[in-house]
């Protein structure tokens, strides 16, 4: 549909890939199947991290905010190119192609700062483990999410206020699944230099800043790992980053091509092939990506997914005590009460006020009865 230069646009028609209606049911099938385990495989990894103990960490709240992005930029897209399918309707509204962009551009760039905040992290776990939880205290965790999602607020902001301040009154058929900046810009009537230049700008600003942020953590890292003497121990170390790495190729490697070359170089039916790689399937290939490579991970899954057994004397049992608890060598749990995790102290302060249930049940003389072993040592008292 053209426009004359009197008649302003008030909605744009995706071409996507409406020009294959014989694709028309796989396509619809294929981006439904990659719509499911996005949102189930990422919401999963949200749902371990905040119900296991064992992921109270800062490496699995990045990777839970992570998770939460990938849902979000792949629901922004999804459903609405679900529905052209469905429906056959490809016209989408001006204001509603604003509201697709804004939070596509936000959700785009709060990946590539968590990006960047979790190569730090792994910096601060392998470069001074010693020191990590100080490093990384909570509230420096707070900090970092919180830029991040204010980065990607203020690039989206000024990139959507500037495009979308442009005149479209010469066509409004955009050759492409969804409002992307590039496809945008070429129908504009208007001139697009500020526009094309702010985006440049921040773009090249967003991922030079979080790539040498990343190279930088990295670099460090693997001058570390180097000094570790064993084999094993440099194995175990690089492996905690394998997954991040991973994620990082991916993402910043689409994300280059896409963005980051001249627009005399753009085919727009590249692009649409790539565009969904990076907007639907890599939100799906993260939380596979962090799950399949990473141990605790899969354990929480393992464990989430045993069945209901017969409730434990001592459920509040940690792997290194016995159930009557007994003292470490040389050490008392007194002065080794930090190893307690923070959700089991209200389960142990309950023990102490409950002393009479809790030594009927978990006392040594009561599993000597039961399994005709030799006495326990004498448990520790619990402060």
């Amino acid at each position: 549909m053209a426009y004359t230069n009197q008649t302003m646009v008030t909605e744009f028609i995706f071409v996507g890939f409406m020009e294959y209606p014989e694709l028309w049911a796989l396509l619809f099938l294929l981006f439904l199947l990659i719509y499911i385990i996005t949102v189930s495989g990422n919401l999963g990894i949200i749902i371990l991290a905040t119900l296991d103990a064992n992921l109270h960490t800062p490496m699995y709240f990045f990777l839970s905010n992570l998770s939460l992005v990938d849902v979000g930029y792949s629901t922004t897209i999804a459903p609405r190119l679900l529905m052209t399918f469905l429906e056959g309707n490809n016209a989408i509204a001006f204001t509603e192609c604003t509201v697709q962009f804004f939070f596509f551009c936000l959700f785009v760039t709060v990946e590539a700062c968590l990006l960047a905040v979790m190569a730090y992290d792994r910096f601060a776990a392998i470069c001074n483990p010693l020191l990590y939880f100080v490093a990384m205290s909570k509230k420096l965790c707070l900090v970092l999410v919180t830029g991040a999602y204010i980065c990607g607020f203020v690039n989206s902001a000024v990139q959507a206020s500037l495009i979308f301040s442009l005149s479209f009154c010469s066509s409004n058929v955009i050759n492409h699944f969804f409002c992307d900046i590039p496809p945008i810009l070429k129908l504009s009537c208007s001139s697009t230099e500020v526009a094309n230049t702010v985006h440049f700008i921040f773009s090249t600003a967003i991922v030079t800043t979080t790539l040498l942020i990343i190279l930088i953590s990295y670099t460090y890292i693997i001058f570390a790992i180097l000094r570790i003497r064993s084999a094993q121990g440099r194995h175990k170390a690089f492996s905690t980053c394998a997954s991040h790495l991973t994620s990082v190729t991916i993402f910043y490697g689409t994300i280059i091509f896409m963005y980051l070359r001249p627009n005399s170089s753009v085919s727009m039916d590249e692009d649409k092939i790539v565009s969904v790689f990076y907007t639907l399937v890599i939100p799906m290939l993260n939380p596979l990506i962090y799950s399949l490579r990473n141990k605790d991970v899969k354990d929480a899954t393992r464990q989430s997914l045993k069945p209901i057994r017969e409730p434990n004397p001592c459920p509040w049992k940690v792997e290194m005590w016995q159930c009557h608890l007994p003292t470490l060598p040389g050490h008392t749990l007194k002065a080794n009460k930090q190893v307690f995790p923070a959700s089991l102290q209200p389960r142990v302060l309950e023990l102490q006020a409950d002393e009479a249930s809790w030594s009927h049940r978990c006392s040594p003389e009561s599993q000597d009865s039961a399994s005709g072993a030799s006495p326990h040592p004498k448990r520790a008292s619990v402060v």
